[in-house]
């Protein structure tokens, strides 16, 4: 601790006597001004200065803005001896490094300071939030894993009645996968609601859209508890349990990069909703990396202005911060805000489109 506070002293002194130097030598309106080369010979023997003014120069000191006199220069053949500009030097660096000077001897005392209470482990709060975050993920996956395993077994005894009974709504299935979708999020974070009037009525079909920011968005919206079609992957349905339960949901499976896949895809959801089931879409297809809305395809609302029913815009804020996107191993703290806003009713296409967007960013700009 003592060597690194004496090589700041030595390093700031050797930096003020350099500036000192330069400032004498640079300015154009000192007596030092011309080539500062060090050693000089004279008359007297060999000084330290440089090549004398023919004139007498007033120079300007930066830190004040008042003219004081030179240190030599009346006569080409006397020089700046080296007590006058050990002298001027001095006078300099009590000027312009008074201010300096006190700062630094702050930084020493703060830095001191914090060495004694151990410097080392200044990063240490970073790392904690993020071992936390991390231990965080693993629990949250540990808890989803036992709900998904425990109420699987449910859900697999109640599929043949529900397949008699309901099978395009399987509203009985959704409730079981509420309540997995509560007891997963519930340890880790909160939710809130706005507008849930705005729902329309259990039984209206309807084409529900929404931001995508986060893994954690399905669990969010499954928490409303309507029974909507998602869309996935084809490939998160090969996942145990949870692609198994996906499947006994009615989720549709959608490939991504096939475009007759996409249109079977859009074809199976006209089909259910005149059967009477609501679909769900993220319009923007894909989690957004910075937060930022994207833009919306117009695959859903092509869908609700051929078939006549409401658009309900979903505003989903927080999820990002507490999962970020590429990151799902970590779950942060954080609150989750589902606003819903009232449904809007069309038959162009590219009007719910524009409009359903501009509802939504609206909301994410006004919720900072």
């Amino acid at each position: 601790m003592e060597l690194s506070i004496d090589f700041i002293r030595s390093s700031f002194h050797s930096s003020s006597l350099s500036y000192s130097h330069n400032h004498l030598c640079k300015n154009g309106r000192s007596v030092l001004a011309g080539a500062c080369s060090g050693v000089l010979a004279s008359s007297h023997g060999f000084q330290f200065g440089c090549v004398a003014l023919k004139r007498k120069t007033q120079r300007y000191s930066e830190t004040y803005g008042r003219p004081h006199k030179t240190i030599r220069g009346l006569r080409e053949d006397h020089y700046a001896s080296q007590s006058s500009l050990n002298h001027e030097l001095h006078r300099t660096y009590n000027g312009w490094g008074s201010c300096r000077r006190r700062k630094v001897l702050r930084d020493l005392v703060v830095r001191s300071e914090l060495a004694d209470t151990g410097t080392a482990g200044a990063s240490y709060p970073s790392s904690e939030i993020w071992l936390n975050s991390k231990f965080r993920g693993i629990c949250f996956y540990i808890v989803t894993s036992i709900a998904a395993i425990t109420l699987f077994v449910p859900m697999v005894l109640q599929h043949p009645l529900v397949l008699m009974f309901d099978r395009y709504r399987r509203k009985a299935q959704y409730r079981i996968a509420k309540a997995w979708a509560f007891l997963t999020v519930a340890p880790f974070f909160k939710i809130e609601y706005e507008g849930l009037e705005n729902l329309p009525q259990t039984d209206t079909p309807a084409m529900y859209v929404s931001n995508h920011q986060s893994f954690l968005d399905i669990h969010t919206l499954l928490t409303l508890g309507i029974s909507f079609k998602f869309i996935s992957k084809t490939s998160i349905f090969l996942y145990p349990i949870i692609g198994w339960a996906m499947f006994l949901l009615g989720v549709i499976p959608l490939k991504r990069t096939d475009s007759r896949s996409q249109l079977e895809c859009l074809k199976q959801c006209m089909s259910l909703i005149k059967k009477g089931a609501s679909v769900f879409f993220f319009p923007e297809g894909t989690r957004s990396r910075d937060g930022k809305l994207g833009t919306f395809k117009k695959g859903a609302f092509t869908i609700a202005a051929k078939t006549g029913v409401p658009v309900v815009p979903i505003t989903l804020i927080g999820t990002g911060k507490i999962m970020p996107p590429g990151m799902e191993q970590e779950v942060n703290p954080g609150l989750v805000k589902v606003i819903v806003h009232p449904y809007i009713v069309g038959n162009n296409p590219d009007e719910l489109c524009k409009e359903a967007r501009n509802i939504i960013a609206q909301e994410l700009v006004r919720q900072g």
